[in-house]
């Protein structure tokens, strides 16, 4: 069986070929339309480098010569809800990943999960933080057992003094990642689970779940290794970012969340570059539902 870094592996070069094949074919697009410019090579590089890092990080708009984002217009935006609305309330998997947890934590609850009713259907999480306050709203009805999940590492003080160990700059991918009491890219809870919203929107084979989307500012949406590996790490996006659909939203991020985004992702990356550590420390103090 391969280990969890083999399939990290095997992810990332799957990955690096769609993005390989998708920047022949805007190359020779812009060859025929423009020709091939300074600002095609960019759009072409950023997208790949921006897809390959979130798809690493258990261990993801192009711009102008203005500076304007021009993204949107070239990438599909995010469904509207679920494919097919789900029952009032579902059962969960999270079975044992093979590795130790990060912390001690007891798996979720599995069965009889709400996903409809006023209490259920969007929570409100109050998110604490050494850079300032990050309030999210969690879409229970979209994707319950993410939600579940997250809410039961929260309850057992799991995400509580760890470290956001991850940000990226690039023009394609604003994103914070957190989620790991390692504080290394690596760590987990000890179980896994499988992908939600939007991945519900496609068949296994089907070739549109690869093609990247428009993940909007203000997204929260878990980071994995590949289908069926969410475990605690989840990132928040405060710029619009491509992905293919592969990376379960459950929630969004409040105006003073984003405020506290915008002024971590302001000091940059620790010594330099589009994807590290960030450079004002950022660890999550508390994480607790209003």
């Amino acid at each position: 069986m391969p280990s969890n870094a083999q399939r990290r592996q095997a992810a990332k070069r799957k990955l690096e070929r769609q993005l390989a094949r998708r920047a022949e074919r805007e190359r020779k697009r812009r060859q025929r339309n423009i020709g091939l410019t300074a600002l095609g090579v960019i759009v072409a590089i950023g997208v790949g480098v921006a897809l390959w890092a979130v798809n690493s990080g258990d261990d993801e708009s192009a711009t102008t010569a203005e500076g304007e984002t021009e993204q949107s217009s070239e990438y599909a935006a995010l469904p509207a809800g679920r494919a097919e609305p789900l029952a009032e309330s579902v059962n969960c998997a999270y079975p044992a990943d093979g590795r130790e947890p990060s912390r001690p934590v007891e798996p979720p609850r599995t069965e009889g999960i709400l996903t409809s009713g006023e209490a259920n259907t969007d929570i409100s999480v109050s998110v604490e933080t050494t850079q300032g306050n990050i309030g999210m709203i969690l879409h229970n009805s979209e994707s319950p057992c993410t939600v579940n999940s997250f809410l039961s590492l929260a309850a057992q003080g799991y995400f509580d003094n760890t470290d956001c160990h991850r940000l990226t700059t690039s023009p394609t991918l604003e994103v914070l990642q957190c989620g790991d009491p390692t504080g290394t890219g690596s760590g987990g809870p000890g179980y896994q689970f499988a992908n939600e919203f939007p991945t519900d929107q496609f068949a296994a084979d089907d070739p549109a779940s690869q093609e990247p989307m428009t993940y909007p500012r203000g997204t929260l949406a878990m980071a994995n290794a590949g289908p069926g590996t969410n475990g605690s790490q989840f990132f928040l996006v405060y710029g619009d970012s491509v992905l293919p659909p592969q990376y379960t939203v459950f929630g969004t991020i409040d105006e003073t969340g984003l405020a506290t985004l915008d002024k971590i992702a302001a000091e940059g990356v620790a010594g330099g570059g589009a994807d590290g550590k960030p450079a004002a420390a950022t660890s999550l103090t508390s994480v607790r539902m209003d």
